[in-house]
C-alpha cells in the first residue's frame, strides 16, 4: 500500500488491461499545497506546510517533501516544523483552491455527466456509458490526468476499477500523479495483500478489534468465518466488511450528492475567556457558513458549534432549527444560544460552526411568513459585493479589528477536508 508521502506506489504500465472496469477515482495530490507550489515557482521541489504561520494552527496540507518527513495533515504546525525544521509555512488561500476545484470539476463533466464530487479535491466518475465517445476506462482516464495537468497545471491520481471502493483503493496507492488500473477478474488479487485499514469504513477501532484477532490483511478477512466478524464489528460492519473484502460494492456514482454539513472553525494564537470576543467570533463564523450554504444553494436544518478548552477538552452541541436556512444571521443566533448553554471554566482554543443536515434551498414548505426576509435581502445585498469585490469588503461593524487566529479553517468534511492527497 501506497503510503501518504509516496513511497510504495504502484502504477500501471501504458495500455493496461482494463476489462470489466468503468467507475474512475480522481484524486488531486497534495492539492492545497500543490496550488501554491502552481502560484509561487519558487516553491517548488520544496518541503512547504499549509497554515497559519503563527500561533497553534494546524496542518491543512503539506507537499509531498514535507511529508517525508513525517508531515500530515491535522498535526499542530509546531509539531510539523520540529519533523521539519526546513519547511516553509504557506498561508492557506482558500478562494484559490476553490476555484481551482471548480476548474477541475467542469472538466470531470465534460468527460461524463456521471460526476460524485467527495470533497474540494476528488470524485467518482462513471464512465462506463462514454465509451464510444472518449475510448476504454484506461484510455479516459490516461487522458483526463493529461488535460488537469494541461488546463489547471495540478496534477492528479486516478484508479480505475470495476468498484467505487476499489477504485478508491487503487487511486490511493497511485499517488502522486499516477493511475492504477485493477481489471475486475484481477479484483481479488489486488486486495488480498492490502491491510484490513485500507478497507472503506475500517477505523481505528475497528483495525484494532480486527487485528486483535490476528485479522491483518484483506486475505485475513476472506479466511476468517462470517460469524467471527459479526462478533469482532456487529452484524451490519461485519457483512460490509465481507462483501468489500470480495470486492463486492454496489454503491453506484450519484450525480445529486449533497454534502452532509459545512462549517468553519478558528484555533486562536492565544486562549481567551471573554465571553464577548468569543459570541464575536460566532458571528463571524456563521456568517461564512451562511455564505458557503448560499453560494451551493443548501440549507441547513440543524447549526452545530464545536468548543475546544485551554486543556484540549473538546465539546459539541447541536440544535434543530424550526425551518431550515441558510441565513448567516439565523445560523449565529443559534451558535450563540448554544454557547450560551455551555459550561466555561477555562478558557477557550478552539471554536467552529457547523451547517448539518443539508437540503437543496427551498425544498422545505413554505412558511406562511418568513421571519428571515429582511436578513435575507442584506446578505444577498453581502454577496453581491462579496462577488465584486472580494470576500471581506463589507462586514459587520462588530467584527472589524485585529484577527486573534490563524484564519477560519473550512471543516465541512468531505466538503472541504483537511487535505491529504
Amino acid at each position: 500500500m501506497g503510503r501518504g508521502d509516496g513511497t510504495g506506489r504502484l502504477v500501471s504500465p501504458e495500455g493496461a488491461d482494463d476489462a470489466g472496469t468503468g467507475i474512475l477515482h480522481v484524486d488531486m495530490d497534495a492539492f492545497y499545497a500543490s496550488v501554491e507550489q502552481l502560484d509561487d515557482p519558487t516553491l517548488r521541489g520544496r518541503a512547504i506546510i499549509v497554515g497559519a504561520p503563527e500561533g497553534r494552527s494546524v496542518v491543512s496540507s503539506a507537499s509531498y517533501e514535507a511529508r517525508r518527513f513525517g508531515v500530515r495533515s491535522a498535526m499542530p504546525v509546531s509539531q510539523a516544523l520540529r519533523l521539519c525544521p526546513t519547511a516553509i509555512v504557506v498561508t492557506p488561500h482558500f478562494d484559490r483552491y476553490l476555484a481551482l476545484s471548480a476548474a477541475v470539476m467542469r472538466i470531470f463533466r465534460d468527460v461524463t455527466p456521471l460526476v460524485e464530487p467527495l470533497s474540494i479535491d476528488e470524485a467518482f466518475l462513471d464512465v462506463r456509458g462514454v465509451r464510444r465517445l472518449w475510448g476504454s476506462p484506461g484510455v479516459i482516464a490516461h487522458d483526463l490526468r493529461a488535460r488537469v495537468q494541461r488546463e489547471t497545471g495540478l496534477t492528479c491520481s486516478i484508479g480505475v476499477a470495476a468498484t467505487k471502493h476499489v477504485a478508491k483503493m487503487a487511486s490511493t496507492i497511485s499517488k502522486p500523479d499516477g493511475l492504477l488500473i485493477v481489471p475486475e477478474h484481477e479484483t481479488e488479487r489486488f486486495l488480498r495483500p492490502r491491510s484490513v485499514r485500507a478497507l472503506w469504513g475500517v477505523g481505528p477501532k475497528s483495525a484494532e478489534s480486527l487485528e486483535g484477532r490476528g485479522i491483518r490483511t484483506v486475505a485475513d478477512v476472506l479466511d476468517t468465518p462470517r460469524e467471527v466478524l459479526d462478533r469482532a464489528l456487529g452484524p451490519a460492519m461485519g457483512e460490509r466488511l465481507w462483501h468489500l473484502a470480495r470486492g463486492i460494492d454496489a454503491r453506484e456514482v450519484h450525480t445529486d450528492r449533497v454534502e452532509k454539513s459545512v462549517g468553519h472553525e478558528e484555533t486562536f494564537d492565544d486562549d481567551i475567556a471573554d465571553p464577548v470576543v468569543l459570541r464575536a467570533e460566532l458571528r463571524r463564523l456563521a456568517d461564512r457558513v451562511g455564505a458557503r450554504l448560499r453560494a451551493n444553494g443548501w440549507e441547513a436544518s440543524t447549526i452545530a458549534i464545536k468548543v475546544r478548552f485551554a486543556d484540549f477538552t473538546t465539546i459539541t452541541r447541536a440544535q434543530t432549527l424550526a425551518e431550515p436556512t441558510a441565513v448567516g444571521q439565523r445560523i449565529g443566533d443559534a451558535a450563540r444560544d448554544l454557547f450560551d448553554g455551555v459550561e466555561r471554566s477555562l478558557p477557550v482554543r478552539l471554536i467552529g460552526v457547523r451547517a448539518e443536515k443539508l437540503r437543496v434551498a427551498g425544498s422545505a414548505p413554505l412558511a406562511l411568513w418568513d421571519d428571515d426576509g429582511e436578513w435575507r435581502r442584506v446578505e444577498d445585498a453581502l454577496d453581491d459585493a462579496a462577488a465584486r469585490f472580494g470576500r471581506g469588503a463589507v462586514t459587520r461593524a462588530t467584527l472589524l479589528g485585529n484577527a486573534r487566529g490563524g484564519g477560519s479553517i473550512p471543516t465541512s468534511p468531505p466538503a472541504t477536508r483537511l487535505d491529504r492527497g
